[in-house]
This record gives structure tokens, sequence and C-alpha cells, in this order.
């Protein structure tokens, strides 16, 4: 079995992203005082997780309907061939897509998965022509428009 190179997380560490993952706002001192540390102790165990990779970013979540982004499309994707060419020629034209919120690599019949948001149909239609259909390797795509959430988190499940 591949052993990985990563860090420790204690059950405190694991309080502490707990915490940070559903309340990102809080201060070190309210984060400190939630956790019962100090808050130069609360300090450096963030820092040190964030360094480790752990914390990979703290970021505002959006209300996408309130800022006029009412569509969710999952789109999954065929590629002509799946060479590693083609696959790389393909994450390149999509990463700096703002339109494509997530990307999978899948097994099975199709070869991505891909997470898009747009104003409305219209606009997801112009990306799809524009931009998406256009890409050299890609032989087929099947797009899902989303219509109710039903639930959407980013908390991982730690258990704590």
């Amino acid at each position: 079995m591949e052993r990985t190179n990563r860090p420790a997380v204690d059950r405190l560490d694991l309080r502490l992203l707990d915490l940070l993952q559903r309340r990102g706002a809080l201060s070190v001192a309210e984060v400190a005082s939630l956790t019962r540390l100090s808050s130069t102790t609360c300090w450096r165990r963030i820092q040190q997780l964030e360094q480790a990779g752990i914390i990979k970013a703290r970021v505002a979540l959006l209300d996408r309907v309130a800022l006029g982004l009412d569509v969710t499309i999952f789109a999954h994707v065929k590629l002509a061939t799946t060479g590693r060419d083609a696959i790389a020629e393909f994450e390149a034209a999509i990463r700096d897509r703002g339109e494509v919120l997530e990307c999978y690599t899948l097994t099975g019949e199709w070869d991505f998965l891909l997470k898009i948001v747009t104003r409305n149909i219209k606009a997801f239609e112009a990306f799809y022509l524009d931009h998406l259909s256009r890409i050299p390797c890609v032989r087929a795509v099947n797009s899902s428009v989303a219509v109710t959430v039903i639930k959407e988190s980013t908390a991982l499940p730690l258990n704590v």
C-alpha cells in the first residue's frame, strides 16, 4: 500500500477545521474562544494547517441566485480520444472559464463532468456554442439543467 506524505491531523485540528469551514468569518480570537485555546496557539495551528495545504483558501460563499446567476447545468463530456494530449487540451480549454465551477474526470461512459453556472439558458447556449462545442477533442456533450437545489454544501464530513 502506497503511503502519502500527509501531515498528522489530530482531534483539535479537526475541531478547528470544522469550525472554520462552517463559520469562516470568525476572527482568530473567536475561534480560540470557541475551541478553548489561547489566541496564539489557535493562530499557530491555523497557520500550520494553511502551510500544510489542508486549508486551501478562505473565501466568502456567495448566493448565486441573488447575483443573477440563475442556471446550473451539469454537463457530461465525451472526448474523441482519451490520450494524455486530448485530456490536457480539454483541461486547458476549460480551466480558466468562469462559468465552469467544477470539473471532474470520470470512469465509465463519459470522460468529464462539469458544473456550469450562467445567468440564464441563453448564456449557457452561448458558452456551449462559442466555447465548449468548439474544443477540437470534444466528441459529445450531454447537459442537464438543475431545477431545484435540495442540498448544497462546501463542508466536509469531519465527524467531530
